[in-house]
C-alpha cells in the first residue's frame, strides 16, 4: 500500500499528460482516476509512448462522471487545483486517502465541480504573474510528491546497484 495520494484528472484531453500520469502513479503508488469524457482513446499510441512501459505498474480508474468518483472515495477529503485559491499546496497536510482534483489543460476545473460539496478546499501551485499554469501532468507531479515526502515516501526503497536510471 502507498502513502501517496489519490490523483485525479477531471475529462482530459491531451494524451501525453495522461501517459506522464500513469507513470508518476507507476513509480509513486498513487491510484490515478480519470473522470470522462476522455478527449482521447486510453490505447492512443501518444498516451501509450508518454507511459513507457510503466502502464502494468499503474492503478488507473476511469469514471464515467465526478459523481462516480466520488461515490468510490466516500470518506476522502477532494482538493481542487485552480490558479483561483488562496490555500497553497505545500501548505497543506496530506492522508493517503486523499484525492487531488485536476482539470483539463485548456480550460482547468468547471466552477460546479470546484464548488462540490464534496471538495475540501481549493488549492493553489504558486507561479508568477502573468502566467496561465502549469503543465497538467507536472502539476500532479508536484504535489503528488508533496504529499509522498510528507508521509516520509513511505514504501519507497533506496536505489541498488546499477538501479540509479
Amino acid at each position: 500500500m502507498s502513502a501517496a495520494p489519490h490523483v485525479a484528472f477531471y475529462e482530459p484531453r491531451i494524451p501525453e499528460n495522461t501517459g506522464a500520469a500513469i507513470r508518476l502513479s507507476a513509480v509513486t503508488g498513487s491510484h490515478l482516476h480519470l473522470i470522462e469524457p476522455l478527449g482521447f482513446d486510453l490505447s492512443e499510441p501518444k498516451l501509450r509512448r508518454a507511459g513507457l512501459d510503466y502502464h502494468d505498474l499503474a492503478t488507473v480508474t476511469v469514471h464515467p462522471d465526478f459523481d462516480a468518483l466520488l461515490d468510490a472515495m466516500p470518506s476522502s477529503r477532494v482538493f481542487a487545483f485552480t490558479a483561483h485559491a488562496t490555500t497553497i499546496y505545500s501548505d497543506l497536510e496530506y492522508r493517503p486517502d486523499d484525492v487531488l482534483l485536476f482539470g483539463p489543460e485548456p480550460t482547468g476545473l468547471p466552477e460546479e465541480a470546484m464548488a462540490h460539496a464534496r471538495v475540501t478546499d481549493r488549492v493553489r501551485i504558486p507561479m508568477l504573474p502573468g502566467r496561465r499554469s502549469l503543465n497538467l501532468s507536472n502539476s500532479a507531479a508536484l504535489v503528488t510528491y508533496e504529499a509522498w515526502r510528507q508521509a516520509g515516501f513511505a514504501v519507497a526503497t533506496a536505489p541498488t546497484e546499477g538501479d540509479l536510471s
